[in-house]
């Protein structure tokens, strides 16, 4: 080797390792030469995908998808000892998205390069080139569709592969052409296998990107860096951690586990699982999955819960089956009442439980006025509501007795009353017990609040405001 050749060698690795970062260009240990990854930059909105024969190897036939990022072009190169005097870089190139034939084509541009600059560094001429100018040169607009080599027809339009490699994978566009290149390697197994790597490769690049920008918060106001920071997948709008870990811990402790959206106002975007579960750690993330599961069951027409208190199992009902069994502590319960099973006999339920029911009907919409039919039976919602609508009005229409409390209603006539569960005699006035002997006395006696109103009317929305008056 001579010295201008070392000299001019160590001059381009020195350059080369002072351009580009350590992620792009590593230098070998022992030998020139040196590896260096080439990341294209695709236009926005580049959409990828696999159809026809190439695709019936995947489990959904098709697959379409845009992406900002693809896997990287490798150049490994080793340098001759009389480079750039006489001989060029020795080299492979590789890639996961790109055919044989097209890295081909790229090997032959390379060797190009350097016929033309013979005598002088040609490496960053090399990497310029891929990195500007592969696309245009193989033709490649969106949609791309991704090619395994000897799997259907390839997109390069400069070169065909030998006749004994056309029998194996099918036509090409050119009529003669080149052998392919074994400097040429595209480095995946399957299609499958490549869309996969494309797509962990472009979260991955997407991810750093995000980390390394600064991001206004709208609820604290301030810049961060995006590793700082979350993003809603659905419309992208970025929020520091710490402020809405705060957000969604107040959620989850309150049990609002669907309000985990995005806080923009009138944004419906909401938080995934595992989104949630980074900022909030382990323990409110357990009541968060717990009450999402809760919820996401109680929606479901077959599914109650046990009614004991120490085990609240999701038991799974019967279709036109009242029994629910725990298969957890075994309790074998009614579905409409939550007691002990009784069979055919009618439920007991009660009045608190019946209001509950008719005013958690009467506020549901259409949708959830089917679940609650399906799920206690129209008949006995319908009961419900004819009984609490009967015992409205007679709460409305009709006093209780004082002794025994029986709802008795006043028609017309005077204003003692004779209950007709236990015979006692009564005002209708103040609900006073009258004597049996002389009841009428009760309206003769100055000293009365209801002297002389034996036949009297009075409103009864109006009956305490008067006899409060009257004290």
């Amino acid at each position: 080797m001579s010295t201008e050749d070392r000299e001019a060698q160590e001059d381009e690795l020195l350059a080369l390792a002072s351009i580009y970062p350590e992620d792009e260009f590593k230098r070998a240990e022992t030998t020139q030469g040196g590896e260096i990854r080439i990341c294209l930059e695709l236009p926005s909105d580049f959409r990828i995908f696999v159809s026809g024969s190439a695709a019936a190897n995947l489990k959904n036939n098709d697959f379409e998808d845009s992406v900002c990022f693809l896997p990287p072009i490798m150049l490994n190169f080793e340098l001759p000892p009389d480079y750039p005097s006489f001989s060029p870089p020795m080299f492979t190139l590789s890639c996961k998205w790109l055919s044989v034939i097209q890295l081909t084509a790229l090997c032959k541009q390379l060797d190009n390069l350097w016929d033309e600059n013979q005598g002088c560094v040609v490496l960053f001429a090399w990497i310029q080139f891929l990195k500007e100018e592969t696309l245009e040169y193989l033709h490649i607009v969106s949609p791309f569709e991704l090619k395994i080599y000897g799997q259907g027809k390839q997109n390069c339009k400069s070169l065909i592969p030998r006749k004994e490699d056309v029998d194996s994978c099918g036509e090409s566009d050119a009529a003669e052409g080149e052998a392919l290149d074994e400097r040429a390697i595209q480095d995946v197994e399957s299609l499958s296998s490549l869309i996969r790597q494309i797509l962990d490769f472009d979260q991955a690049q997407q991810e750093k990107r995000f980390n390394s920008k600064l991001y206004l918060c709208n609820i604290c106001f301030s810049e961060k860096l995006g590793r700082e920071c979350m993003h809603f997948k659905e419309c992208q709008h970025v929020y520091c951690s710490a402020c809405l870990k705060d957000y969604f811990e107040i959620q989850i402790k309150e049990g609002q586990v669907h309000c985990l959206n995005c806080p923009e106002p009138k944004c419906t975007s909401v938080a995934t699982p595992a989104q949630v579960k980074e900022l909030v750690g382990e323990q409110l993330f357990s009541r968060y999955d717990r009450l999402l599961l809760q919820s996401s069951l109680d929606l479901m027409a077959d599914v109650v819960y046990c009614p004991r208190p120490s085990c609240e199992t999701p038991v799974m009902q019967e279709p036109g089956c009242s029994m629910g069994m725990c298969s957890r502590c075994h309790y074998a319960f009614c579905t409409l009442c939550k007691m002990t099973y009784h069979g055919v006999s009618p439920c007991k339920i009660t009045a608190d439980k019946l209001v509950a029911l008719r005013d958690e009907y009467l506020e549901a919409d259409e949708v959830n006025k089917r679940f609650l039919e399906k799920r206690y039976g129209k008949k006995m919602i319908q009961k419900v509501l004819e009984e609490m609508e009967s015992k409205d009005w007679i709460a409305k229409n009709s006093k209780l007795c004082p002794r025994c409390a029986t709802p008795i209603q006043k028609t017309d006539g005077c204003n003692k009353m004779t209950c007709t569960g236990c015979m006692q005699y009564f005002c209708w006035i103040c609900l006073s017990c009258l004597s049996k002997g002389n009841p009428y006395y009760h309206y003769s006696d100055p000293s009365s609040i209801c002297f002389n109103q034996l036949f009297q009317v009075i409103n009864d929305d109006d009956d305490d405001d008067e006899l409060e008056n009257e004290d």
